[in-house]
């Protein structure tokens, strides 16, 4: 079988990101840039070009980023902070946890690249913890979007919330999956595939190969629901316990740590609402040196990966 991954066109988030963010800075002068020696690796240059007074560059510097931001969305401003997902996240943690959730500042946290996206540059420049991190700091909504649809959406559900959010934009490429008529709210799944057997809920990069997973699965006679949890925090509780009393049987894939992410959030919920088996696919630990692709497959972040783990949670073999 050919994979969607591979079959169809494949889409760098990042641009679809800097395009929405430009258009809505066109109709509200309130939109601003925070970056951090990255305009190139955000896609903001032509940003800075049209709005050359509306980009801070704070240099390699990541606590400043944050509390600059802060300082903006507190004069009226929303700003739109964005660095590598690794270095925005890890570095500056204390300021996200005070300066932006703490104090409830309206600032789009955007970590670009994150997961395995900068491959052989290794762990030090992975962002595989990013979202057990963001999970752990309380009123901090999280979103992961899958394809160039959902990270256009994100921008602008997040420029007008008025919450403190954690952006996740994609930086390896990845296949449409949403459908036209797909909703964007807060806690609420996409569901992209019917079944009755088990559920796999993927975020990112992972959601086109859970597809693709289904499809392996189909072919073996085995019924798999898809779920799209573009929202980590808050999670689509109710999603998760119908998968749970429908299906019987849960997978998890993301691109990110095993603990305290995606797998855990819906582990979490399964166990005290509706217990059923759950596998959870992800990364379980640091990375060996490799390109990206590779390290997808390493770990078994894959179509083939994620519907061993159906297989594994249903008792089947092939």
């Amino acid at each position: 079988m050919t994979s969607q991954a591979t079959a169809a066109p494949t889409f760098d988030c990042r641009a679809d990101f800097a395009a929405e963010l430009a258009e809505l800075a066109r109709a509200d002068d309130r939109i601003v840039a925070v970056c951090n020696d990255s305009v190139g690796s955000s896609n903001l240059v032509a940003f800075r070009e049209e709005f050359p007074t509306r980009l801070v560059n704070v240099g390699i510097a990541e606590q400043d980023l944050v509390g600059v931001a802060a300082g903006l969305a507190n004069a009226g401003f929303i700003p739109f902070a964005s660095a590598a997902a690794p270095f925005l996240t890890g570095r500056a943690l204390e300021q996200i946890k005070a300066d932006i959730a703490y104090s409830h500042r309206h600032v789009v946290l955007c970590g670009q690249s994150p997961g395995m996206a900068y491959g052989a540059l290794g762990p030090t420049h992975h962002a595989v913890e990013d979202i057990s991190w963001m999970r752990a700091v309380p009123g901090l909504d999280i979103i992961v979007p899958a394809d160039p649809a959902q990270t256009r959406a994100a921008v602008r559900w997040a420029a007008e919330s008025g919450r403190p959010t954690y952006l996740r934009v994609p930086r390896f490429k990845v296949p449409a999956v949403t459908p036209d008529d797909a909703p964007f709210e807060a806690g609420r799944a996409v569901r992209l595939a019917e079944g009755g057997d088990v559920t796999l809920i993927a975020v990112g990069t992972m959601v086109s190969r859970a597809l693709d997973a289904a499809e392996l699965l189909r072919n073996e006679g085995v019924s798999a629901r898809v779920l799209n949890m573009t929202f980590v925090e808050p999670l689509d509780v109710a999603a998760v316990v119908a998968a749970a009393a429908e299906t019987g049987a849960i997978v998890t894939a993301e691109e990110g740590l095993l603990s305290g992410g995606l797998g855990a959030a819906v582990a979490k919920v399964v166990a005290e609402q509706q217990p059923v088996p759950v596998r959870m696919v992800g990364v379980p630990a640091f990375a060996p040196t490799g390109g990206t692709s590779f390290l997808l497959d390493h770990f078994g972040l894959n179509a083939a990966g994620i519907a061993d783990a159906a297989r594994t949670v249903l008792g089947r073999t092939r």
